[in-house]
This record gives C-alpha cells, structure tokens and sequence, in this order.
C-alpha cells in the first residue's frame, strides 16, 4: 500500500516583519483549532508504512491529537471520501502520486499548503495545494549478496542485461512496482512514459537468457533465498535488507537512470477533523515529519534542504545516487502507458519464458 517581494530594503523588511507575525499567527490559530477536533483518523497510513507510526506519536505528544487508521489502497481511499461525503469517517489519506490529482479531479479534497511549501519541487505538487509528495520511491535494485558475488553485482541497467543471475520484478500487470521499474528500465534506456519499448527490450532479453524470475520480490521471498537480484522501490529494498539481515543484501539506484514517484496525503473535502488534518500535513512537511518518513527508509521530499542526523541517514541511500532518477514529467502518458503494459508484458515477455 505510500507529498510565497518589494521595491525598497525598508519596504522589504517590514513586509517581512508583518510576513512572519500573519504565519504564526494562522498556525497558532490552526493548532488551536485542530487541538480543539482533538483526533484525525487517516486512510491507507499504518504505523508500519513509511514509519507513519512516528507521525502519529509526534502529533499526539505535540498537540494531544488522538488517531485511528484504516489500511486500503490508493484507489480505494479516493473511493471511499467519494462515496462517504459528509458522512465521512476519514481526514486524511496517502495515495501513489498518480492518485492526487486523480483525487483533486473528483472533487474530494480540500487544499493546505505547509509552510515548508517552496521547498517542495514543482514536478511533486499541486499548484493550489491539493497534494504534495511528502516522500519518494525510486526504483532500486536489492542484491542477494550470499547469491551473487560482489564482482558480477549489477549497478546498472547495463550490467542487468549482461548477468548470470535471475531478475525478479513481480506481476507487472497487478503491482505498480513492477509496472515502474519497467518504466525505470525504459528510461535508462532512452525511453519514456510514451515509450516503455526499451523496458520491455530489456525483460525480453531476460525472459529469453532464462535469467528472469517470476518470484515476487517481497520480504518473504527475499529471506528465503528465492530472489537473487529484484526490482523494488528503494524504501521497500531497505526495509526488508534491515528486517532480514543488513549483512545479507546490497540496496542501490542504478547508475544509468531510473524512476522516481512518491506518495501525497490528500486532505478529504468532507473531513470532519479538517484542521486536524491540515495541521497533520504541516508536521509531516516539518523538519520533525521529514526525519519520522525517513526512519522508515521512505526518502523525504526535503531531502535535499535537511540536515539528517546521522542515525536517520543512515536509512537512506546518498544523495548523490539519485542524480540521473528521473520523475513522471507526463502523468496523463505514464497512466495510458501503464494500462496498456500488461497485455504488451504477456505478449512480449511472458511468452519466452514458456
């Protein structure tokens, strides 16, 4: 299942003065309303899902804010506050990136914009402030180290092509993880969200050498030893390296490019704890909710303006292999794309493994 200038020195700092006096004040005025609500009861946001646990202590230590979570997917959420409306039973959600605007399109969100705002990047929120990317997933590969020696190790695209070892990316046609790292493929091999033929080159070749698997990888399959090198989000191959053994398994971004999405709360427009909710979004956007994502291997937005202590750095992969991960620039492409990619998977790769 998981984001505000004058003509003269004078005129410029008054503005500011007057600026700085305006925010307080509305996120005092919001933590007293939301203190007020006293709850906020989200969708689809366990504790054990980008460490949402540590959300949910913060917000109670800081503001008394009690809470309750339903666990469903991101299209099941935008469902749900649709059918519900005023008879709402959640405030706040988290869903893939493709469901924000999905969501904001259907009318059932409200807008916030944290005060962290102009740190977000463009490409990962909404101009009025209906979602906003608080943590990414880029597309990583997990290595078996006790399967695959650190010599053949694949660190690219490039290297996965020319291996001995099997690749496993799961079900394309039901897991969005899959359909992106077909996409992460395409994009390293100067493809697009118009144009996943060079993904699907690449897994065809696989299917062809014998070399790719059918496991999924996940957690289980992972400890077993089923998976020698797969193809995850990059919070997800963390998480299940640390789970099993830290020792045992290589997590990286490959080298020649991939993929990068991430995951929105939207606020619901029926909320009936929306200040709650609003001020829920800001602690997630603050300093404080960026460090709790990360705790739980999910890479903040703001990652490029933290400072990370180094314990919660060590949760995350370097900055600087991220440099050629590419975000989703054409949303509209990458959703038709992706709806097409199931039967062209069974067409062209399914069919040379049998």
């Amino acid at each position: 299942m998981k984001k505000l200038f004058l003509a003269s020195l004078v005129g410029m700092g008054i503005a500011m003065s007057m600026n700085a006096m305006a925010a307080d004040v509305d996120l005092k005025t919001l933590e007293a309303a939301a203190k007020a609500e006293g709850a906020v009861n989200s969708v689809g946001m366990p504790d054990d899902w980008a460490n949402w646990k540590g959300t949910w202590a913060g917000l109670l230590a800081k503001y008394g804010l009690t809470h309750m979570d339903t666990d469903m997917s991101s299209a099941q959420e935008v469902a749900k506050f649709d059918a519900e409306k005023d008879n709402a039973s959640a405030d706040i959600g988290d869903v893939g990136a493709a469901f924000g605007p999905i969501a904001a399109a259907k009318g059932v969100t409200q807008p916030y914009k944290p005060t962290t705002w102009d740190q977000i990047p463009d490409w990962a929120k909404d101009k009025d402030g209906h979602w906003a990317l608080a943590y990414t997933g880029t597309i990583a590969f997990i290595i078996n180290k006790q399967l695959v020696k650190d010599e053949d190790a694949p660190k690219s695209w490039a290297d996965l092509e020319k291996g001995k070892y099997k690749v496993a990316i799961g079900d394309v046609s039901t897991a969005a993880q899959a359909a992106n790292g077909v996409l992460a493929a395409a994009i390293a091999r100067g493809g697009d969200e118009t144009n996943l033929a060079p993904g699907l080159e690449l897994f065809t070749k696989l299917a062809q050498q014998k070399r790719l698997s059918l496991a999924n990888p996940t957690i289980q399959t992972l400890e077993k030893g089923e998976v020698e090198v797969g193809v995850v989000w990059d919070f997800n191959g963390l998480s299940y390296r640390d789970k099993i053994d830290p020792t045992r398994f290589t997590v990286l971004i490959p080298s020649d490019g991939t993929v990068i999405s991430g995951y929105t709360t939207i606020i619901n427009k029926y909320a009936k704890h929306p200040n709650a909710a609003k001020l829920a979004r800001e602690y997630i956007f603050s300093d404080e909710g960026q460090f709790n994502l990360a705790r739980g291997h999910a890479r903040p937005i703001r990652a490029e303006h933290l400072k990370l202590p180094e314990d919660v750095a060590s949760k995350l992969l370097p900055n600087e292999q991220y440099k050629n991960a590419k975000p989703i620039k054409n949303p509209d492409a990458w959703e038709k794309s992706s709806k097409a990619l199931p039967q062209q998977w069974n067409e062209q790769v399914i069919i040379e493994m049998n």
